[in-house]
């Protein structure tokens, strides 16, 4: 199990190095602050409909998936290129598939083999504990995700209707 902290370093390393080796200066905040977000995306959307509403068989399915995340890898490349903001588009778009290569770490060599939860619901998820291990006691750790992940999720989705209305003057 890869932990949140373990998927932004892994997402971040590498779009660190990008800016520093083009730009000659570290990031900006807006772009650790996408790629950030970026690389939590599929658990904050996934483990609450798992595991909380059991409105998907495993948090590691929907965006945890090929035959979503590309679609919406697509759809927020064009965003980026609409608004002029490819960078943060890419950076949005690579830490949201490192984070599927790092929660699926058999795609990787010697012998890289596609988890079935990189397909559902073309195939069925791999069979987990209704329960996840880092629950908790009386499951905390996951009540305690489920307010972070609406949190999360309802300050991007303030900005992306914000930055929509003068984007498109809406």
């Amino acid at each position: 199990m890869v932990l949140p902290i373990e998927h932004f370093i892994i997402a971040l390393l590498p779009v660190a190095v990008y800016a520093l080796l083009r730009d000659r200066h570290l990031p900006s905040l807006q772009l650790v602050a996408v790629t950030f977000f970026g690389s939590q995306f599929p658990d904050l959307i996934d483990k609450p409909l798992a595991h909380e509403l059991y409105l998907i068989p495993s948090g590691r399915v929907f965006m945890h998936s090929l035959p979503f995340a590309i679609p919406l890898s697509i759809i927020v490349i064009a965003y980026g290129i609409q608004t002029e903001r490819v960078r943060l588009a890419v950076a949005f778009v690579f830490a949201h598939l490192s984070h599927l290569v790092a929660d699926n770490q058999q795609l990787l060599p010697p012998d890289p083999e596609v988890s079935p939860d990189l397909l559902w619901p073309l195939q069925p998820p791999v069979a987990r504990s209704v329960v996840p291990h880092w629950a908790g006691e009386g499951s905390v750790n996951l009540h305690l995700w489920t307010a972070f992940s609406i949190a999360v999720l309802t300050l991007v989705a303030y900005m992306l209707v914000v930055d929509l209305k003068t984007q498109f003057d809406v």
